[in-house]
């Protein structure tokens, strides 16, 4: 398989928990999923107990919703976390992708992953008290929609995952008017052209 070109609408993935701890001493784990040629962030998933088959339905969730838009999973990469059980991989297995575990404590081979936990953490919820699981959800899911639509990547030439339409500039006329608006209270800031 190596070598070979990826069928068309087929996409890598890594996906990964990081935990949150509520106002309330409560703990809670975000499942999320990221394509990593185009960087953009699926939130699968909150709870406060990941079990194998609350875990297992997310992975059929994130299957629906990438079928609906005719994109198939190649590659699943996930570390060695016990929560991913033998359903999980199933799932996954099951459409045709393969389950690629990283190797023992090899943070690297994980960088998509651990650089959006990081990123998600410091401009997010570092600046926040999260009260309990349906906060968290609105929270991650304004994160994630600015994330996917407004942020740039280095390695997409500044563009963020789903860029909008292209804009085309008419020289001669003035500058564009630009209008931010403000996220989160303002720790997210997006930026448009006005008309």
């Amino acid at each position: 398989m190596a070598g070979l070109p990826a069928p068309t609408g087929c996409r890598d993935h890594a996906c990964d928990f990081f935990t949150v701890d509520t106002v309330w001493l409560r703990r809670l784990y975000v499942l999320f999923f990221i394509e990593v040629a185009t960087r953009r962030v699926h939130l699968a998933g909150v709870t406060a107990h990941p079990d194998g088959a609350w875990i297992t339905q997310q992975a059929r969730n994130l299957l629906l919703a990438l079928g609906e838009r005719g994109r198939r999973v190649r590659f699943v990469i996930r570390d060695r976390d016990a929560k991913f059980c033998r359903g999980f991989d199933d799932v996954f297995g099951s459409e045709g992708a393969e389950m690629l575990p990283t190797p023992l404590q090899a943070p690297n081979a994980y960088a998509y992953a651990e650089r959006w936990v990081g990123t998600v953490r410091a401009e997010c919820l570092d600046w926040l008290l999260v009260v309990g699981r349906g906060h968290l959800e609105r929270t991650l899911k304004v994160d994630l929609a600015h994330d996917n639509a407004h942020r740039p990547h280095r390695a997409l030439q500044l563009e963020p995952p789903d860029p909008a339409a292209a804009v085309t500039l008419i020289s001669g006329h003035p500058p564009p008017r630009v209008h931010r608006r403000d996220l989160l209270g303002g720790l997210l800031h997006e930026y448009r052209r006005t008309a």
